[in-house]
């Protein structure tokens, strides 16, 4: 196995491009032993296919369940670009999800308006910063469902 190519963020402020690359690296290393979580925000790795390159981008992010559903968002630290995860899933949605140890591959779409108006309240009352970077972007900041493919 082969260890994971981080993904480069679009816009990401002060060293998280290479904090990212580092996290990446632990959580793999470890089986996400180290960088698995921080506090009360549980991380996975996704490796999206890249739209541009077609290579395999891998970047750890912080995931929620609701009911079955996994979800990841795609704030981009509040900037009004959505990151290049989140493009790439578009053109590629077949991405494949490391959670600890279990890898799988699953299928990324957008929530819809109405399943991301049930789950948002939910993400906030977990995850405030996500209202923050909603706060500082005009764009509406998707959240992104990863169901494992049969």
């Amino acid at each position: 196995m082969t260890t994971p190519q981080p993904a480069s963020p679009s816009r990401a402020p002060g060293n998280t491009k290479l904090l990212a690359s580092i996290h990446t690296t632990l959580y793999w290393l470890t089986g996400g032993l180290l960088g698995g979580s921080t506090g009360s925000i549980h991380f996975l790795l996704l490796t999206t296919t890249g739209r541009k390159t077609g290579k395999a981008r891998t970047l750890p992010l912080g995931y929620f369940h609701a009911g079955e559903l996994l979800y990841v968002v795609a704030s981009n630290y509040g900037s009004d670009r959505a990151p290049a995860w989140y493009l790439n899933i578009l053109a590629h949605p077949s991405v494949r999800v490391q959670i600890r140890r279990r890898v799988y591959t699953a299928q990324a779409r957008p929530a819809t308006p109405e399943e991301r108006g049930a789950i948002w309240p939910q993400l906030i009352a977990h995850a405030p910063r996500y209202a923050t970077y909603q706060a500082q972007t005009s764009r509406e900041i998707p959240l992104v469902i990863l169901q494992e493919a049969p």
